[in-house]
């Protein structure tokens, strides 16, 4: 026991106490800040592989941002990214960042659906869903559980199976192969349910948003209840935006 008592001595609480104001280190890239000064905009348009990048104002949409930090690189007195990752949104078009904007993203409270929060705001069970993806995403959802972050004391879990979930997490820009399982996986999830997006392949498709490889068929025909963005997404950015939806804090 006190062998226990000195290692907690030395290092100090293992997990985040208040995951809604913990600190990042400045080498995180968050929510970008662009200003009004005056740039070549044609020249940072084409920088964008993904397209995130439009002009007339500026604007990142995050939900296509690889978050790789070029446009900040090249054109410094424009863009910024900041340590914010409360990134999360229930509204697609809110991921959309605009010139002269400083606001931070936040889930619409009137958009979410009816009983979303009554029925999962106590407890919450998740099946990920991997269609498609390179395995970062799902990496970082894996620490969520971990003793850092430790998303479980709020009642927030991953499930083994969809029968036992309240909802689906995507990762991966869904291609045709897995395009078939995962709406087996949804069809199984008792309702009601939700279906969350994470990562920038998930929500738009990413760097294969043109690819005939892919089937996205799926999210024309069922709602999204959350959006997740980050290249891969962050575990504090997808805790709080789960917590922001059921209004758990």
């Amino acid at each position: 026991m006190f062998e226990n008592i000195k290692i907690w001595w030395h290092q100090g609480k293992q997990y985040i106490p208040d995951v809604t104001n913990a600190k990042l280190p400045g080498i995180f890239r968050g929510r970008p800040v662009i200003t009004r000064s005056g740039v070549d905009e044609a020249a940072l348009v084409e920088l964008c592989p993904t397209g995130a990048i439009t002009g007339n104002p500026v604007c990142i949409d995050l939900g296509k941002c690889t978050f790789c930090g070029e446009c900040a690189f090249r054109f410094p007195e424009k863009i910024s990214f900041t340590s914010d990752y409360k990134l999360s949104a229930n509204v697609r078009e809110h991921l959309v960042v605009k010139e002269g904007d400083d606001k931070g993203i936040v889930v619409e409270p009137s958009k979410v659906r009816k009983g979303v929060r009554s029925l999962f705001g106590q407890s919450l069970k998740l099946r990920q869903v991997s269609a498609g993806g390179d395995n970062s995403c799902e990496l970082e959802l894996n620490a969520c559980n971990n003793v850092q972050f430790d998303m479980s004391r709020f009642g927030i879990d991953f499930v083994a199976s969809p029968r036992h979930a309240d909802g689906v997490v995507i990762t991966g820009p869904i291609t045709a192969n897995m395009a078939g399982p995962l709406e087996i996986c949804y069809n199984a999830v008792p309702d009601p349910k939700i279906v969350i997006l994470v990562g920038t392949d998930a929500i738009s498709g990413g760097i294969f948003a043109d690819s005939p490889a892919l089937d996205r068929d799926f999210l024309t025909k069922y709602p999204v209840d959350l959006y997740v963005p980050g290249n891969p997404a962050h575990p504090l950015t997808f805790i709080n935006g789960v917590l922001d939806m059921l209004k758990k804090q």
